[in-house]
């Protein structure tokens, strides 16, 4: 079995004006998930996008961006 945390370990999470957090999904490189988050920060919804890597089963936060 493959741990795809280890294929995908980068995500871009969403949270929303109430605070509720969505992981809008999961990405091989770094830069393939900041270039998510910032597609989606332009769009101009006032939500904070951040992208985390996945650490053996446990997330470290590496960007916070809010519109």
């Amino acid at each position: 079995m493959n741990d795809s945390g280890a294929l995908l370990p980068w995500l871009v999470i969403r949270e929303d004006d109430n605070g509720n957090r969505y992981r809008v999904g999961r990405y091989a490189t770094r830069a393939e998930a900041q270039k998510v988050a910032d597609s989606l920060e332009d769009r101009g919804h006032k939500q904070l996008y951040w992208i985390e890597r996945l650490v053996q089963g446990t997330t470290t936060s590496q960007t916070a961006t809010m519109n």
